[in-house]
């Protein structure tokens, strides 16, 4: 699967994000080393802390299939059809990278520009299990 598939993919799931606070509707696809996809999209709560990213989402859904070696996180927002990236927030940046700063982000629109960072660019100097020891 290509950036752009995997970008689509990330696309049609924000059209199931729940924001009724925002209006910010954001869609993720993970794609796991054994090629299996997983998708998610943000979900708001009156309550901001309860609120969960597309990212976490997505990655807590493979997660929970027990599915952890990622690939790739491709992630769209409302901000894509006009072009524009929306990178992962912090939180989101350091889930992806507790499983590999290896993996790789991708960020655009599939209609327009797509750009690929690894997560250890977007994470400089992340805290990782290596911290613990």
């Amino acid at each position: 699967m290509n950036n752009k598939e995997l970008l689509e993919l990330a696309e049609k799931a924000r059209e199931n994000a729940y924001v009724p606070y925002s209006n910010f509707h954001v869609g993720a696809a993970v794609i796991t080393k054994s090629g299996k996809i997983y998708t998610g999209c943000n979900v708001e709560c009156a309550s901001f802390g309860g609120t969960n990213c597309a990212e976490r989402t997505a990655i807590f859904k493979a997660v929970s299939e027990g599915d952890k070696d990622i690939y790739a996180i491709a992630i769209a927002s409302d901000n894509s059809e006009k072009n524009e990236i929306t990178a992962p927030c912090g939180i989101c940046r350091q889930v992806i990278a507790e499983f590999g700063l290896d993996i790789k982000v991708i960020l655009g629109y599939s209609k327009g520009d797509i750009k690929e960072f690894k997560i250890k660019d977007l994470l400089p100097y992340s805290f990782t299990s290596a911290d613990l020891i």
